[in-house]
């Protein structure tokens, strides 16, 4: 498994933007599927968006399509979630999960294909 550590949270107003980080580190962190992950409040976690270990293909939630842009820096083990035009309903924890990628297909949207989890990061969208 590999550690992530989450960071780029905070307070910020409707139709602005945050960038969040999630440095991964550990044997063999660049070949992970990296995803990111948001629980609101009084509701359970749900999916926004994954990139394959190489960075080649990336897959969004409806919801974040055209708004929310991820990437990773592989020499860095660091993958980012760009996020633009948000909106009071993007706020809660935000979570980066990984997987193993090298020589898998790209991983999804369920929580149980990832088995290493960050501690979460706080995103606050005020109207």
């Amino acid at each position: 498994q590999v550690h992530l550590v989450e960071s780029g949270g905070g307070l910020v107003q409707t139709g602005g933007s945050l960038k969040l980080s999630c440095q991964a580190s550990g044997r063999s962190a660049n070949s992970y599927n990296m995803a990111w992950f948001r629980q609101a409040p009084g509701k359970e976690r749900e999916f926004i968006s994954v990139v394959a270990w190489n960075g080649r293909s990336k897959n969004y939630a409806d919801s974040v399509k055209g708004r929310f842009t991820i990437s990773r820096d592989i020499a860095k083990n660091t993958a980012y979630l760009q996020m633009n035009s948000l909106k009071p309903e993007d706020t809660g924890v935000y979570y980066c999960a990984a997987t193993w990628g090298v020589g898998r297909s790209m991983a999804g949207s369920r929580e149980s294909e990832y088995a290493s989890w960050g501690q979460g990061t706080q995103v606050t969208v005020s109207s």
